[in-house]
């Protein structure tokens, strides 16, 4: 039998500091989609005001993200597995700066959900294509790399968030702000994808095994519950202290910057807590740790233990998805951008349809039981990683 030729040192070498440059080129492209999708949300309120939309009418236009997002999902997962991911990111960050002035832009509501959907479109193009090379280049380093570029997608949100922030203080309407920040990040996204592994994934090779098909069914409800946690405590976590807690704005503004905090550091420390622990004990302990902390924001009436609680949440939801899109390419083999596709529509799925399923069930139950419910079903994650392939 026919032995394969080994790589030669200077050829290993030489692989090692393209993946290595690569590592760095995912990570910007990371800080990059959350820098420009934290530059909108700040500013939200602005474009409804601008044209006078009431809260129903502006719901169904930013729809239009989620519906973008998860038609461009399976359509980017696909033609990544065939082209290659380095060129689906060239082309969705790109798209992701230059359709950002749009929203600002709009002159009316129709167009502005118009504008929405592109702009969903190209993140969600970005979010499949950006973690399949992620997981291509930790493949490529061989040691745990992944978790990292979720950091650096949290860090870019903080930063996007600061510049709204600081934009809005100076006077500037979002079309101005927008249009300031959508080129210049097209451009360093455009930049920063260069470097990217060219390497396209061979589809349909190999297929998935049986266990791999398994293991994608649990990864998928694992990714609901986590991202379901991280969607509530963005849209109900400030009103669960202000209604029921007593708490004032800035209480309630401290809550989701700790959870966003604790996720940030959980996301940037997370390869070496996985390279020390394993995926498995991750999974198990990272949704002990968020379904204590929501149980605990939930069930004690204390304004300090529910900000502490939401804080423990993002500690524990930090490594999970992450974990969940990698599991899903190795199982996946050559079908990589297919099975993260699939896996991010699910999650992406139960963070943007959770939070008004949360409302409803709060107008029945109150929103304290329905954070608690929410809370057992991050508990299950413990439970689903055992039918992780």
């Amino acid at each position: 039998m026919e032995q394969p030729i080994p790589m030669s040192a200077t050829e290993a070498d030489v692989s090692s500091r393209r993946a290595e440059t690569a590592r760095w080129s995912v990570f910007f492209v990371f800080f990059i989609n959350g820098f420009v999708f934290a530059n909108w949300v700040p500013r939200v309120a602005e474009v409804r005001t601008r044209l006078a939309a009431s809260e129903g009418e502006m719901g169904l236009a930013l729809l239009g993200i989620a519906a973008g997002a998860l038609v461009a999902m399976p359509l980017a997962g696909w033609l990544a597995d065939r082209i290659g991911t380095r060129t689906v990111c060239l082309v969705a960050v790109t798209l992701l700066g230059l359709v950002l002035p749009l929203p600002g832009l709009a002159p009316s509501l129709p167009l502005l959900a118009a504008a929405l959907v592109l702009f969903g479109m190209s993140s969600g193009a970005l979010d499949v294509a950006m973690n399949v090379q992620g997981a291509e280049v930790e493949k490529r380093l061989g040691r745990p790399v992944f978790a990292g570029f979720h950091g650096g997608f949290s860090l870019g949100g903080l930063a996007g968030a600061a510049v709204a922030a600081l934009a809005a203080g100076a006077g500037l309407p979002p079309s101005t702000q927008f249009l300031l920040v959508g080129p210049l990040a097209a451009l360093c996204g455009f930049l920063a994808c260069r470097p990217m592994l060219r390497r396209a994934a061979r589809a349909g090779q190999e297929g998935f095994h049986p266990a791999a098909l398994k293991g994608l069914g649990a990864l998928s409800l694992i990714a609901f519950c986590c991202l379901l946690g991280e969607g509530v405590v963005a849209d109900w976590s400030a009103i669960l202290l202000a209604d029921w807690r007593q708490a004032g704005p800035v209480t309630a503004g401290a809550a989701f910057a700790l959870f966003s905090c604790t996720m940030a550091i959980g996301r940037l420390a997370g390869d070496r807590i996985i390279a020390r622990l394993g995926a498995e004990r991750v999974l198990a302990g990272g949704g002990a740790l968020a379904a204590s902390g929501l149980l605990l924001a939930a069930a004690i009436p204390s304004a300090a233990a529910t900000v502490i609680g939401f804080g423990l949440v993002g500690a524990g939801l930090s490594c999970i998805f992450p974990l969940t899109l990698l599991l899903a390419a190795k199982a996946a083999g050559p079908s990589a951008g297919v099975a993260i596709a699939a896996v991010s529509t699910v999650g992406y799925f139960a963070f943007l349809g959770g939070p008004p399923g949360v409302g409803f069930l709060a107008e029945l139950v109150t929103l304290p039981w329905a954070l608690g419910l929410v809370g057992l079903l991050l508990a299950s994650i413990p439970i689903l990683r055992r039918r992780v392939a």
